[in-house]
C-alpha cells in the first residue's frame, strides 16, 4: 500500500521556520506604534510626521508586494525571502544614525522593500507544501504568527524604551532575522513556477506612484485642506495613474497582476473584505496607542501589556476560523468574523477619558477576534482561486489587500480624527497667541507642551479640553470605521461562496500520491510498504 499524501514531507518543519520569518515583520509596526510619543519628543515629529514612519514602511511594503510575489515566482520564492529578510535586517541596523523625522521616515521605506520582497514567499511556500485539506490549519498558523508579532512588538518596544534609546526597538530585528535566513536556507527548499514568467516593471511603477500619490493626499490634507492644489493634484494623479495600472494590465498577456480575477466573486469578495477590515482596525489601534500614551499616561510597556489582548483575540479566534471554514465555508466564517469586529470597532467608540483597562482589554479582544476568524477563511479563499504557478502573486495580492487597507486606514481615519480634534479644540486655543494655537489645534502633544508652559490652572483647564477633543474625535472615527467593516461584511455575505469545503461534505476517497513527487523527498513517500 502507499502512504496518503499530504504535501512536502518536512512541511511542518519548513512552517516553522517560515514562522521566525514572519514574527520578524510582523511585529515591526506595532513596535512603532509604542513608540510614537516617544518619537514625536526626541525627534520633533508632528502628527503628520508620526503617521509617515507608519505608512512610509506600510506603503513601500503593500506597493511593492505584485512585484515581488511575480520575482518570487520566478527566481525562486525562497531566494526572495532570504533577499528581503537581510534588506530589511540591514535597515533596522542603521537605526542609531537617525537624526531626524525625515530620516527615520526614509529608513522605514527601506525596511518595508525588504519586507515587501519576504512576505509574499511566507504565504506562497505554504500553499505550495500544503495540501487543500491542511491548508486552513497552515495558514491559521501563519495568522496566529502574526498575531504574536503584533503583541511581541509592543512588549518588547516598552521594555526596550524603559531602559535603552529609541533605536534599540528596531536593533531586537536583527537577530531575528539573522536566525530566519540561516533556517531558511538549511530548511526550506527552493520552488518556483515552471517555465520563464516575464516581468512587468512598467506596471509595477504606476502602482507604485498612483499608491503613493493617494496617501500622501489623504496625509497631509488636514494640514493644507482638501481644496488646496497640493491636494487636489495628489488625488488626481493617483486615479490617473490607478486607471492607466488597470488599462495597462489588461493589455498584457503576463500582468503582474490579473485584473480578470476580481471577476472571481471568491477572489474578489475576499480581497476588498480583508482590505476594509484592516482598515479599520489599524486605523483604530493608530488612535488608541497615542490614546494610552498621551490620554491616559501609560508607558510604553504599560501599553505594550494593553496589547496582549490583540494577540490573544486573534490566537483564540483563527483555530476556531480554520476548523469552521471547514465545516462551513468561507461564507458563514468571514461574515461572522466581520460583525464581531463591527461589535469591536462600536465599543471602541464608547471609549472616555477615563475608561478602565477591562472595557479597553475586551475592546481589543473582541476587535482583534474578529479579524482573525475573518482572515483565515478569506486568506485561504485567495490561495485557492489562483493556480500553483502564480502562488507567489496570490500570496502578494492578500498581503497587498491587507498592508494597503491598513495604511489607508492609518491614513484616512487619521485624517479625519485630526482634523475632527482640530475642531473640537480650536475654542480653547482661540485665547492663545497664533504660533501656540496652531500647535494646539496640531496634536495633543502641542497642547500638553502649551498647557505646561501655562501652568497653573489655565494649564489644567487647557489639558482637560484637549483629553476630551482627543477622545471625542478619536470615539467620533472608530464609528466611521464601523461602516467600513459592515461594507465588507456585506461583501462577504452577498458574494462568498456559502458551501463548505469538499473536505467537509464527505471524508471521500483518499489523495492520491502523484506519480510525478513535486520534491526529492517524496519519493520515500512511493515506496512499498
Amino acid at each position: 500500500m502507499t502512504t496518503p499524501h499530504h504535501g512536502h514531507p518536512r512541511r511542518w518543519l519548513i512552517l516553522a521556520v517560515l514562522a521566525l520569518a514572519l514574527f520578524g515583520i510582523s511585529m515591526d509596526n506595532t513596535v512603532l506604534m509604542v513608540a510614537l510619543p516617544v518619537l514625536s519628543n526626541h525627534l520633533e515629529a508632528d502628527t503628520s510626521q508620526l503617521q509617515w514612519m507608519v505608512d512610509a514602511y506600510t506603503l513601500v511594503f503593500a506597493s511593492l508586494l505584485l512585484m515581488s510575489g511575480a520575482l518570487s515566482d520566478r527566481f525562486g520564492r525562497r531566494r526572495l525571502l532570504v533577499t528581503g529578510m537581510s534588506l530589511f535586517g540591514l535597515g533596522s541596523a542603521l537605526t542609531p544614525l537617525v537624526g531626524s523625522a525625515e530620516q527615520l521616515i526614509a529608513l522605514r521605506s527601506f525596511m518595508g522593500l525588504g519586507a515587501s520582497l519576504a512576505m509574499p514567499p511566507t504565504l506562497s511556500i505554504i500553499a505550495d507544501i500544503f495540501d487543500e485539506t491542511e491548508r486552513p490549519k497552515a495558514i491559521a498558523i501563519w495568522s496566529g504568527t502574526m498575531a504574536l508579532g503584533i503583541v511581541a512588538g509592543p512588549l518588547l518596544a516598552g521594555l526596550l524604551l524603559e531602559h535603552f534609546a529609541w533605536p534599540s526597538i528596531f536593533l531586537v530585528n536583527v537577530p531575528v532575522v539573522a536566525a530566519g535566513i540561516l533556517a531558511s536556507l538549511a530548511i526550506i527548499p527552493e520552488s518556483k513556477a515552471p517555465g520563464h514568467i516575464p516581468l512587468d516593471p512598467i506596471g509595477a511603477v504606476l502602482s507604485v506612484v498612483a499608491l503613493v500619490a493617494l496617501t500622501y493626499g489623504i496625509i497631509e490634507s488636514p494640514g493644507y485642506g482638501w481644496s488646496d492644489a497640493r491636494i487636489l493634484g495628489s488625488v488626481s494623479l493617483a486615479a490617473v495613474f490607478g486607471v492607466v495600472f488597470v488599462a495597462w494590465e489588461r493589455r498584457l498577456e503576463h500582468p503582474m497582476l490579473e485584473i480578470g480575477l476580481f471577476r472571481n466573486a471568491r477572489f474578489g469578495a475576499s480581497c476588498l473584505s480583508v482590505t476594509l477590515s484592516f482598515f479599520a482596525l489599524n486605523g483604530a489601534l493608530f488612535m488608541l496607542a497615542l490614546y494610552l500614551q498621551q490620554v491616559r499616561g501609560l508607558s510604553p510597556l504599560e501599553t505594550g501589556y494593553r496589547f496582549i489582548a490583540i494577540a490573544a483575540g486573534i490566537v483564540v479566534a483563527s483555530p476556531i476560523a480554520a476548523r469552521l471554514t471547514v465545516l462551513r465555508g468561507a461564507k458563514l466564517t468571514t461574515s461572522l468574523g466581520l460583525a464581531i469586529t463591527a461589535l469591536g470597532m462600536g465599543l471602541a467608540g464608547t471609549i472616555g477619558v477615563t475608561t478602565g483597562d477591562g472595557q479597553i482589554l475586551a475592546i481589543l479582544f473582541v476587535a482583534a477576534g474578529g479579524i482573525g476568524m475573518a482572515m483565515t477563511p478569506a486568506t485561504d479563499a485567495i490561495m485557492g482561486a489562483v493556480p500553483p504557478e502564480k502562488f507567489g502573486v496570490g500570496s502578494a495580492v492578500n498581503d497587498a489587500t491587507r498592508e494597503i487597507g491598513g495604511a489607508l486606514g492609518i491614513a484616512i481615519l487619521g485624517s479625519l480624527w485630526q482634523g475632527s480634534y482640530a475642531d473640537r479644540i480650536a475654542g480653547a486655543a482661540a485665547v492663545l497667541p497664533p504660533e501656540a494655537a496652531g500647535a494646539v489645534r496640531g496634536s495633543f502633544a502641542g497642547a500638553a507642551a502649551a498647557a505646561a508652559q501655562l501652568g497653573g490652572r489655565p494649564g489644567e483647564a487647557l489639558l482637560d479640553a484637549a483629553r476630551s477633543a482627543f477622545v471625542a474625535a478619536m470615539d467620533w472615527t472608530c464609528l466611521i470605521g464601523v461602516a467600513f467593516v459592515i461594507g465588507g461584511l456585506v461583501v462577504a455575505a452577498a458574494f462568498l461562496p456559502a458551501r463548505a469545503t469538499p473536505e467537509a461534505v464527505s471524508d471521500g476517497p483518499e489523495l492520491p500520491v502523484p506519480q510525478s513527487p513535486r520534491w526529492p523527498e517524496d519519493s520515500m513517500l512511493n515506496e512499498p510498504q
